[in-house]
Parts: structure tokens; C-alpha cells; sequence
């Protein structure tokens, strides 16, 4: 009898682990892939951030790159040249060249 149950529980679950693995294929081009694109791409984004970049913060303030060291940067707000911000590189979210017009 035991070997009736064993032999049925062995094809019950190949259906099941077939969802599984289409369930991780599912999660992995839907949620995982295009997380990692998304990263890269802003990791590129920082690495080719140049001093005078108008740049657009995580807050919603557009200013102009005076300094970058590491991983923070300085950033100047307005037009009276009077506001400059530390702030990390992470909070930058949208960079404009100016070149780029």
C-alpha cells in the first residue's frame, strides 16, 4: 500500500513544480530582469555625471553640478547662486548636459 502512495504522490507533484518554475521564469522577466536594467542604467547615469550637468533631484529641484567627490555632490539651486547643496549621488534622478541643446 505504502508503495501505491508513494508512486502517487511522485505524479501529483511534477504538475506542481512545472508551476513553480514557470512561476519563477515569470517572476524573473517581469520583476527581477527589468530592476536590474533599471539600475545599471542609473548606475551609468551617475558614473557619467560632469561638474556644470543640470540635474533634476529625487525632491523635484532642478540645479546645476559645482562639485563631485565620491558620493556626494554639490549642487547649486537658483538663480542668486547663494544655495548650494550637499547632497548624495543617489538623489539625483534625471540629468540634462548642456551641450545637449
Amino acid at each position: 500500500m505504502s508503495i501505491l502512495l508513494s508512486q502517487g504522490a511522485a505524479v501529483s507533484s511534477a504538475p506542481m513544480l512545472i508551476s513553480l518554475a514557470v512561476l519563477f521564469i515569470f517572476m524573473y522577466f517581469f520583476m527581477i530582469r527589468p530592476q536590474k536594467k533599471e539600475a545599471q542604467k542609473k548606475n551609468a547615469m551617475l558614473a557619467a555625471l560632469a561638474v556644470g550637468d543640470t540635474v533634476l533631484t529625487t525632491s523635484g529641484f532642478y540645479g546645476v553640478l559645482i562639485d563631485i567627490t565620491d558620493d556626494t555632490v554639490i549642487v547649486e539651486f537658483g538663480s542668486n547662486k547663494n544655495c548650494r547643496i550637499p547632497m548624495q549621488k543617489g538623489a539625483i534622478s534625471a540629468v540634462e548636459k548642456p551641450d545637449a541643446e
